[in-house]
């Protein structure tokens, strides 16, 4: 039998022509989250295991949400605790597979969630989570094309067809048969086109259909994919299309965790150079799922954007830095072997230098921390400059305490500004200081003790030190 060779080819980010309308029926989306996840051997439930500093299922639902769906179902079941935690800030609603039966007892579950609902259904997996809104546009179009099939399953090309189900299917994308690979033949499991387990159905035929699923088979299990067979024996065939295998590429191990972060990370690389930025060393840079970069950003290697980054055009991240929940203006320096914390804010033309870290804190236009500085709950002006080593003192132990410079004040090497304290515009703090009250603007800050010169001192110790230990022996 001759395979469906469809148009359609996923590429696990964008297509190049997506479908250009939007599903005409409302759109239900079932995401099944509730296996054991025992390859992972992990106390943290499998589809929260984070993808670009996301959970996996949050991944998938942000992908869903970009459908405008009516409704969102996630099936949980073995730590449900964890993943309804996750899901609770989104509009996702959860259903619970006490027993884990199979897929098809799994989409099951939400039949009562869905009673009413005059749509179309899609099934998803909270382990595969790239698949791009485009594809599921593409299923939801397929499901309603002239020849109304039953149902519309995703299918790929693994480079490795391993132990996935087969899907048989003629020239058209008509599905002759699908077949688990435990109960597959071999001529059967030489197959390649094999079943990702994603479909798109009509609310009205899912649970129907599902009702006549049995376990008749060697894992004793409800196939979802029976589903299929049962509609072509009513006379009414169901349809596949074809995607790329890295876009619905499931994660069971964290080995396969660590190849699709990977794949995800390439493709983000490959994306961040298109619009504009340069990467010296790309396959080094580590992006969170919402980074921002502007155009003509430059970023040297070995660079780490944790999640809540937006780098401005022209900034420059030089190597070694690790940035999250930062914001850095336009023509702005950072690093090398810098930290930004949370709430950092750095202006235009500011620079952050070598082994300076900041948490929540804001620097002016122009302003600069070259050396091996801390400035957490901060606020530098415009133009001022920070000397090396100089830290803000900002915890007691108990609470946070803030520091504000004002602009063009100059603060010495070596100082420590004991929060809360301000130092005015224009101010000078002399090196060394321990700054504990304010400076007035455009005043001079000296706190050390009067240089003392001792002539001699230094001599007649090590004279009388070095006749007292000959003395002990």
């Amino acid at each position: 039998m001759e395979l469906a060779r469809c148009s359609w080819q996923g590429a696990g980010v964008t297509s190049d022509s997506p479908p250009s309308r939007p599903p005409a029926r409302p759109v239900a989306a079932v995401i099944l989250a509730a296996g054991q996840g025992t390859r992972m051997k992990s106390d943290l439930h499998k589809v929260l295991h984070p993808i670009a500093g996301r959970p996996m299922l949050l991944h998938l639902i942000a992908r869903v949400d970009q459908l405008a769906p009516a409704r969102t179902i996630v099936v949980v079941g073995a730590r449900r605790e964890q993943v309804e935690a996750a899901v609770a800030p989104t509009a996702a609603e959860i259903v619970h597979q006490a027993e884990q039966l199979g897929t098809g007892h799994a989409v099951a579950r939400a039949e009562d969630a869905l009673g009413g609902f005059a749509g179309d259904v899609l099934v998803l997996y909270g382990d595969a989570p790239l698949v791009t809104p485009e594809t599921m546009r593409h299923m939801l179009d397929r499901l309603h094309g002239a020849d109304q099939p039953a149902c519309v399953v995703l299918g790929f090309r693994p480079p490795d067809a391993g132990a996935y189900g087969r899907v048989i299917a003629d020239v058209d994308g008509r599905i002759v048969k699908m077949v688990e690979y435990k109960d597959a033949s071999a001529e059967e499991r030489a197959e390649t086109l094999c079943n990702s387990g994603l479909m798109a159905v009509r609310n009205e035929d899912l649970f129907a259909l599902l009702a006549r699923v049995g376990n008749a088979n060697a894992a004793g299990e409800y196939y979802l994919p029976d589903i299929v067979m049962l509609a072509a024996g009513d006379g009414r065939a169901s349809a596949v299309i074809e995607t790329g295998w890295e876009e619905v590429a499931g994660i069971n191990s964290r080995a396969e965790l660590a190849g699709v972060e990977a794949s995800w990370q390439a493709r983000r690389r490959a994306r961040a150079m298109a619009d504009g930025a340069t990467l010296i060393a790309p396959e080094t840079v580590w992006f969170a799922h919402d980074t921002e970069i502007g155009r003509d950003v430059t970023i040297e290697p070995n660079v780490v954007f944790g999640p809540g980054v937006r780098i401005a055009d022209r900034a420059v991240i030089h190597a070694f830095s690790h940035i999250e929940g930062a914001t850095v203006g336009e023509g702005a320096s950072i690093g090398p072997y810098a930290r930004l914390r949370p709430g950092t804010v750095v202006g235009e033309g500011a620079k952050i230098g070598n082994f300076v870290e900041t948490k929540k804190t804001v620097l002016g236009k122009g302003a600069k921390a070259n050396h091996l500085t801390y400035l957490g709950d901060a606020t530098v002006g415009a133009g001022a400059n920070i000397g090396a080593g100089t830290i803000t003192c900002n915890y007691d132990g108990f609470f946070k305490y803030g520091t504000n410079i004002g602009a063009g004040a100059f603060v010495g090497s070596n100082s420590a500004l004991v929060a809360p304290v301000s130092i005015g515009a224009g101010a000078i703090v002399g090196a060394g200081s321990v700054v504990t009250r304010d400076v007035e603007a455009d005043a001079l800050a000296l706190v050390r003790p009067e240089q003392v010169a001792r002539s001699g001192w230094a001599k007649r110790f090590r004279e009388a030190m070095l006749a007292k230990k000959k003395a002990a022996k």
